[in-house]
Order: structure tokens, then C-alpha cells, then sequence
């Protein structure tokens, strides 16, 4: 048996199949660890969110921002960008069993030392408060007024975190430092603006995973949503989405020995220009 963490898939459904067939993955016996951005962008959303559904017993989802925008979208709160690959989805005979399949998938996943999230985690929270406050997000999601959630869930506001935050600025907070992540100023102050290279950070900020003193250092974390980084491989760290949507590669990591697999961008998902 044999776990491997993927990074952003984004509907790229032919390159997720080479390299399930890299990876030789088995169904009855491995695991997958996807790290969100399930779909969207490329040319195979529908086919892709199918299948994690019919697998779920083989896999787990954290979800992305991408995923998060597919339920508000769906529900009519946003519109959809002009590069959005979702209407196939949208105009499925499963559209709804689909769409409540993606909407109870969990904001983050810990299992022995790794924690897995799509983007990244506040330098002031553990890695047991990060469990805890994805959580918070998940009821919303789950429950009866998950609408009133998807409606405001918006916004890049408040930037700072502060545990007394309450209502929708909580949850949007937790929502955007677990979904939308790069960098931060070292007291944690989010910055949506930059998706540069590493060599390109803007001054005042650094990686949210470089902060001096991050409260998660004891954890490996597992993630994806900077395809500018590329892959990186820490002691504690993997961050694994290497831009397939972009024309990059589609990379799988072996928890159990670190080993990585790589496929290139298959063009029948239609890769976009590098941003």
C-alpha cells in the first residue's frame, strides 16, 4: 500500500490519468492525497470530479479556491470568470449529487505528521488549531445555511488574525489563509496580490512558510495553489503544485519514501498561456 499526494489537478483529466498509470495506482490498495483545486481551468472538470467521487473511498480532497468557487458560482452568488471550465458540471444529470459530494469535502486533512491544505496555514496557528479552525468552515459548508456562507465567503478582509474573531470575518479568514496563501508579512498579515516567483517576493513579506517561528514547524504540511513556487521539498514541507494547467507538470509525491512522479501536460487539457 502506497499513499501519494497530487498537486492541483484543475480538471486536467488526461494528465491525472498518465500519471495514475506512472504511479501504477491501485483503487483496492493505495491512497490518493489530493491537495484541492480538484477542478476548474482545465478541459476535464466534469470527467474529474467524477471520478474523485466514484473513488472516494481511495482518496482524500482538501478543498482550493477553485472548488470554493464552483459551489458559489453554482449557486448563482458570483459569476463565472471567462476561464472557467465549470458549466459542463453545471449542466450534468448529477450536477447536485456532485456539487454536495465537493461541498462536504474538508478544508484540511492530519494524519500522523503531515497536514495537507490547499494553500497554506497562519504563522500563529498549530497545526492542531488549523484542524480546529477548518472545522469551523466545514459546519458552515455542511450545514442548512451553507448558502449564507458560499454568498459571503468574498472578500480579503480581515487580513490580520486575531482569535477573537467572530461571524463571517472568521470564517472568511480561515477560508482565505487555508485556500488563497502565498505570502504574508511577518506578523501574518495577508497579501493576495502576489503570485510571483520566489526570487520576486514584494518587500515586507515573506512565504507564509518561511516566517520566523511558525507555529506549524512541527509539522510536514502539504500543499499546493503557488504554481510560480514549483516543487519544493523540505523537511517539513512539499509544496507540489508544478503548474500542469500552465503547460508544467502534474506531480504525485510518495509519503512513504518521498519519491516523486512527474507527467507533462496532456494537450487535450488545453493548457493556458504561463501567466
Amino acid at each position: 500500500m502506497s499513499t501519494y499526494a497530487i498537486g492541483d489537478v484543475q480538471g486536467c483529466f488526461q494528465s491525472f490519468l498518465s500519471l495514475l498509470d506512472v504511479i501504477q495506482f491501485d483503487p483496492a490498495k493505495d491512497k490518493l492525497w489530493l491537495v484541492g483545486d480538484l477542478i476548474n481551468r482545465g478541459n476535464g472538470s466534469l470527467e474529474t470530479l467524477r471520478w474523485a467521487k466514484a473513488h472516494e473511498d481511495s482518496l482524500i480532497l482538501v478543498l482550493g479556491n477553485h472548488d470554493l468557487h464552483a459551489l458559489a458560482v453554482a449557486e448563482g452568488y458570483v459569476r463565472a470568470h471567462r476561464s472557467d471550465t465549470l458549466q459542463a458540471i453545471f449542466e450534468a444529470p448529477d450536477r447536485d449529487e456532485l456539487l454536495t459530494w465537493l461541498r462536504f469535502r474538508p478544508m484540511i486533512h492530519q494524519e500522523g505528521e503531515y497536514v495537507m491544505v490547499h494553500a497554506g496555514l497562519l504563522p500563529q496557528w498549530t497545526a492542531a488549531q488549523a484542524v480546529s479552525l477548518a472545522r469551523e468552515v466545514e459546519l458552515a459548508l455542511r450545514g442548512a445555511d451553507y448558502r449564507d456562507f458560499l454568498q459571503q465567503m468574498y472578500g480579503n478582509y480581515p487580513v490580520q488574525w486575531q482569535d477573537d474573531l467572530e461571524g463571517m470575518d472568521r470564517l472568511r479568514m480561515i477560508t482565505n489563509a487555508m485556500t488563497r496563501l502565498r505570502v504574508c508579512s511577518p506578523s501574518g498579515a495577508m497579501d493576495f496580490h502576489f503570485k510571483g516567483e520566489l526570487a520576486d517576493v514584494p518587500a515586507g513579506c515573506v512565504p507564509w512558510f518561511d516566517v520566523p517561528g511558525r507555529a506549524s514547524a512541527d509539522a510536514t504540511v502539504i500543499f499546493g495553489h503557488w504554481s510560480a513556487l514549483g516543487l519544493q521539498q523540505r523537511d517539513n514541507l512539499y509544496a507540489l503544485d508544478t503548474g500542469c494547467l500552465w503547460g508544467g507538470k502534474l506531480t504525485a509525491l510518495r509519503l512513504e519514501d518521498g519519491a516523486t512522479f512527474q507527467v507533462g501536460c496532456d494537450p487535450a487539457d488545453g493548457a493556458r498561456q504561463v501567466k
